[in-house]
């Protein structure tokens, strides 16, 4: 199986996601404040329904609380930048990155592999249609053009080539994994609450922001069910 391929096949799975995204904005007429809300709720149900668990299920504790504070840092770090624009986005591009990592190396690691068979490959890169339809909302909260949306694909699928190429020759240890896992968790759930759900929250009617957070933990759930 070529890298190439499989960046390709990421490529269109978190296009996937921004299409979903472009059609749900679309057909309800979202606001900005709206899409970052539903951004946000969606992303809480990310890190309950899926993140979580399963970092808790092949990761020790420590490394995850400590990846947790690392993001918590790195939050009010990029936050005291203020030449950087779009701070949400920019911070859920580098969460979702580092969420790919064990991911992608543990491709890389399998490669030439009987048991790394295709339908497998498309199934782990088809849960990352999730991650497409996050970045999406987020871009579009942001008034971001479409077709940056498709340069943010590509940044993507090309970082998570490279690690699955890394993969080949070189491997994390559990912990450093679960220590990039934690600060994915970490940057994503701070990022949330705090740039798409508390100042959103504040410029919309309670009834609305409320309804928004809803429907995007809702989209969590039915991705969750796939």
């Amino acid at each position: 199986m070529s890298i190439v391929i499989i960046g390709g096949f990421l490529l269109i799975s978190i296009s996937v996601g921004g299409m979903i995204a472009w059609i749900f904005s679309t057909l309800f007429h979202y606001t900005t404040h709206g899409l970052s809300l539903v951004c946000g709720g969606f992303l809480i149900g990310l890190l309950i329904l899926d993140i979580i668990p399963s970092a808790f299920q092949l990761y020790e504790l420590f490394a995850l609380l400590l990846g947790c504070v690392i993001g918590y840092c790195l939050f009010h770090l990029l936050h005291s930048l203020h030449h950087i624009q779009n701070t949400s986005v920019s911070l859920l591009t580098i969460a979702m990155i580092l969420h790919t990592i064990p991911l992608s190396l543990t491709i890389g690691n399998l490669l030439g592999n009987a048991a790394l068979t295709m339908p497998i490959i498309i199934s782990l890169i088809l849960h990352h249609i999730p991650e497409g339809f996050a970045l999406s909302t987020a871009l579009l909260s942001q008034g971001e053009k479409y077709w940056r949306l498709f340069c943010y694909f590509i940044i993507f699928s090309m970082f998570f080539s490279f690690f699955v190429w890394a993969g080949q020759y070189w491997s994390f240890t559990l912990k450093v994994q679960g220590i990039l896992m934690g600060l994915s968790i970490g940057l994503i759930a701070i990022t949330s609450l705090t740039e798409l759900i508390m100042q959103p929250f504040r410029k919309t009617t309670a009834i609305t922001a409320l309804s928004s957070i809803l429907f995007g933990f809702l989209m969590s759930y039915l991705f969750h069910l796939l």
